[in-house]
């Protein structure tokens, strides 16, 4: 199944709900990173939260969610925007940790105590942003309560990533179902009454269910249409371009002190791991300042 997200709305407009199957994406996401299974769990999760939130983001509008603990996972980092292209990265990508006793990926546990940070840049003068403590760690959990708190927006949210033993993911998705204002209070308890009782997402996206029918599954007999589908897929903004202009930022002697300790100047993008290569040749283009800074700065 291609990866792909979708909104939907009840004919009443008080209902909204967002499903995605990120599947592909995060095997993408792992390959680029080399994440160990707990590791990935949490960057799966993380990108999932950023592209469901991206579903309601008009063109030029990204979404930052950043979960920071104290645990040894380090935090994660992902954004999107409402095209379906998301990027991520967790600080530290070897953590793995023993399953918890129900046999699941303890991601609250390397992610630790902490906050959950939203941004969003609307393209207007300055970003929104909001924070929350972690409630957990588990993201889902965290997330539902950022949209409580930040946005006074009741919902229900589930991500799931599933691993395989040969670290491979196998499943991945999930769901967010918001009450907005207006809704019916008996609305309200049928909706409650069905999260308690709805599959988890990997168990839903390994059986094969789309994106519509999650969102089936999760409001029952409340009717809703499908205002917009969009696919989602890993996609990083890097380029060289960028990353001379970084460069460019630090100064001829100093890039030129880079290059006689090193032999080359090596810069590794974050979001995808890809790395960029300079020699002595590229130092001189560099420094004649035909490159302005732009964009994000990769780590060197």
């Amino acid at each position: 199944m291609q990866d792909y997200w979708i909104r939907s709305v009840t004919d009443d407009g008080t209902v909204r709900a967002m499903a995605a199957v990120t599947t592909r994406t995060v095997e993408l996401a792992r390959q680029r990173h080399a994440t160990a299974p707990t590791a990935t769990a949490a960057l799966g999760r993380t990108l999932t939260a950023a592209g469901l939130l991206g579903t309601v983001l008009k063109a030029g509008q990204t979404v930052m969610v950043r979960v920071l603990g104290d645990g040894p996972l380090g935090g994660a980092l992902a954004m999107s925007d409402s095209n379906g292209a998301v990027r991520g990265y967790v600080a530290n990508p070897d953590v793995h940790l023993p399953l918890t006793p129900t046999g699941k990926l303890d991601v609250g546990g390397a992610v630790g105590r902490g906050t959950l940070h939203v941004t969003l840049d609307l393209g207007m003068r300055y970003p929104y942003h909001g924070s929350v403590p972690l409630v957990s760690g588990e993201i889902g959990e965290d997330l539902a309560s950022y949209l409580v708190t930040s946005h006074q927006i009741p919902s229900v949210v589930a991500l799931g990533v599933l691993v395989s033993p040969d670290e491979r993911v196998l499943a991945a998705g999930g769901l967010i179902v918001q009450v907005l204002p207006g809704a019916d209070g008996g609305v309200i308890d049928y909706l409650e009454e069905r999260a308690r009782v709805l599959p988890t997402v990997t168990t839903m996206v390994s059986s094969g269910r789309t994106p519509e029918e999650m969102v089936l599954a999760a409001l029952g007999e409340v009717r809703s249409q499908v205002v917009e589908r969009q696919p989602v897929r890993f996609r990083c903004g890097c380029t060289v371009e960028k990353v001379r202009g970084v460069l460019a930022s630090l100064g001829e002697d100093e890039l030129r002190d880079i290059l006689s300790e090193q032999g080359q100047i090596e810069v590794r993008c974050n979001f995808c791991g890809k790395r960029y290569t300079f020699g002595e040749d590229d130092v001189q283009k560099i420094s004649g300042g035909r490159h302005a800074t732009n964009g994000e700065r990769p780590a060197t």
